[in-house]
């Protein structure tokens, strides 16, 4: 357990130091070997100074964090969302060294233009603009040099806090190492700029077709794969500019307000579609990561960090929403619960229905516009939580994602209504569902089934027929558990035998000492006292041991 943390003695006295200057008293506790209850974090603002003063791959580590509001209350969301590597750009000499590297070939010979001045520095990577030889603009992404062996040292620590934390009472509800676990392979992926570019395809392959917004209004970067490694990322430059800062001046004919609403409403269509039907979503559509392009599309950038979702927890999370956007307490408890799987063995039901129902009440005389419906997507997972129940990790990308998509939309159009938006969606969902993508060849396959069916009937009746007039039909039963039942019988037999073994003993032995005094065998009337005695304290003891008196 402990092999982790002294592996690092340097990095471990580093963290052990801001720690004490941010006064984080429990894991001052922890970290001296003193006594220990429940883990209590720092408050918001100081475990964002702790993850500032420990550097860029903690950093890294709160925006991670900022994503799971299934695990942290929504201030601590707010704050770790903010946070942003204070990071210089690394010395052109050192980034020119990776592209030299990476490339295998002269700079001079792939770029016509590379500028030297970074135009985004963070805390794993910056990024260069450039022109390629054919005249194609580029954005260059590099990887900050030596970050393998600090990001590995830095999980290695993570992942020691998080056994020696497990010891305590806390371990039990939450899989704290399996939480470390998770972040590393997640810093892990963020070092590979193969998979960004591979989550960037296949973002841009499955937005390629819609049935609820124009495709050729979205924009992913194509990725320029002869020039692309681990480390430098080389993909194409969009020209526009943020989100919401962009002026939109560029489509004719149509005012700025109307512009900005249907921006608002396509990147609903745009996310909804990723997480609904996809299953495979943009997890930081922060402003930052929005591009409004001066041919008037929108373009995503930044796929290093996506969201994946099973088809069972699409169709449990489309369920939830409706329930959320219906008010229906009862429906997200059961809901949840199936989220949660096998972690909601132990969750008590009725207090998790009153926890939503008490919720809920708060929004039953609110109108819909007055509704801001990712801060009740955080307050259904802060109640799953509370009531221990283990969200999958794809719920909380999911719901930092639609907090991003919706303060953008309200940005960008005050009269933005999520639940609005979306209720059209879900109904042409739902029928999508019931009816499928093609009606007619479903129907014609059910009417084949039907047919098979009444062809095989009449044979496989004659055939049922003849077995029971033939007295060869077999009926096979299968009962659960029935092991268990038979056990449990056999040791109630068990005792029950040994307990008349005992009494029968103890009259043995009291008929022997009558007629001690005839026959002279006091010594046998005392061996059956004692087997009796041994055998009674033994069943005694193992009804005792069995946790089965009542």
């Amino acid at each position: 357990m402990w092999s982790n943390l002294t592996q690092s003695s340097a990095r471990q006295r580093e963290i052990f130091e801001v720690v004490l200057r941010n006064g984080w008293d429990y894991m001052r506790r922890l970290l001296t070997g003193g006594k220990t209850d429940e883990p209590k974090l720092p408050p918001p603002a100081v475990l964002r100074n702790i993850f500032v003063d420990l550097g860029p791959v903690y950093v890294k580590v709160g925006q991670l964090l900022s994503t799971r509001p299934d695990l942290l209350p929504q201030e601590y969301i707010d704050e770790l969302t903010a946070l942003q590597a204070e990071v210089p750009p690394v010395p052109w000499e050192d980034v020119e060294v990776t592209i030299r590297q990476q490339l295998r070939q002269p700079i001079e010979d792939v770029f016509a233009t590379l500028n030297t001045e970074p135009v985004a520095a963070g805390s794993i990577a910056q990024t260069h603009r450039a022109t390629l030889k054919n005249g194609q603009e580029v954005a260059v992404k590099v990887q900050r040099p030596g970050l393998e062996k600090i990001i590995e040292q830095d999980i290695s620590l993570l992942t020691g806090l998080a056994e020696l934390v497990s010891i305590a009472e806390f371990g039990d509800s939450y899989d704290l190492v399996g939480l470390a676990e998770e972040f590393g392979t997640a810093l892990r992926g963020e070092l590979n700029f193969t998979e960004e570019g591979a989550n960037g395809d296949k973002l841009r392959r499955n937005l390629a077709q819609s049935r609820w917004f124009e495709p050729k209004k979205i924009a992913i970067p194509e990725i320029y794969w002869n020039l692309t490694t681990e480390k430098l990322l080389v993909m194409e430059w969009v020209d526009g500019d943020p989100i919401l800062l962009a002026k939109y001046d560029g489509m004719p004919g149509i005012d700025r307000v109307a512009q900005r609403k249907a921006i608002a409403n396509l990147l609903t269509r745009v996310f909804f579609q990723q997480i609904c039907l996809d299953g495979f979503f943009h997890a930081d559509p922060h402003p930052g990561n929005l591009f409004y392009l001066r041919d008037g599309r929108v373009a995503l950038i930044d796929c290093g960090m996506v969201g994946r979702m099973d088809p069972r927890t699409q169709q449990l999370l489309i369920e939830m929403l409706l329930a959320m956007v219906n008010l229906d307490a009862q429906r997200c408890s059961q809901l949840a619960i199936d989220m949660a799987g096998s972690t909601s063995k132990t969750v008590n039901i009725s207090n998790l229905e009153s926890d939503y129902d008490r919720l809920l009440r708060r929004y039953y005389n609110m109108s819909l516009s007055e509704l801001s419906f990712s801060q009740l997507f955080y307050e259904v997972l802060e109640v799953s939580r509370n009531n221990r129940l283990r969200m999958p990790a794809n719920m909380g990308l999911c719901a930092k994602a639609i907090a991003n998509l919706e303060g953008i939309a309200r940005n960008l159009d005050p009269e933005y209504n999520f639940a609005d938006q979306i209720k059209p969606l879900m109904t042409d969902l739902f029928g999508r569902q019931l009816i499928g993508e093609a009606p007619l060849q479903g129907l014609l396959r059910t009417a084949l089934d039907i047919k098979n069916l009444s062809l095989q009937s009449p044979r496989q009746f004659e055939v049922l027929l003849d077995r029971v007039t033939s007295e060869s039909l077999i009926w096979n039963v299968a009962m659960k558990d029935v092991e268990a039942l038979r056990r449990t019988l056999d040791s109630a037999a068990n005792r029950l035998s040994f307990s008349i073994l005992v009494g029968s003993l103890i009259m043995g032995a009291a008929v022997v000492s009558s007629q001690a005094a005839v026959s002279n065998v006091y010594y046998l009337s005392d061996i059956l006292f004692a087997a009796a005695s041994l055998i009674g304290l033994w069943l005694i003891i193992s009804i005792l041991r069995s946790g089965r008196l009542r």
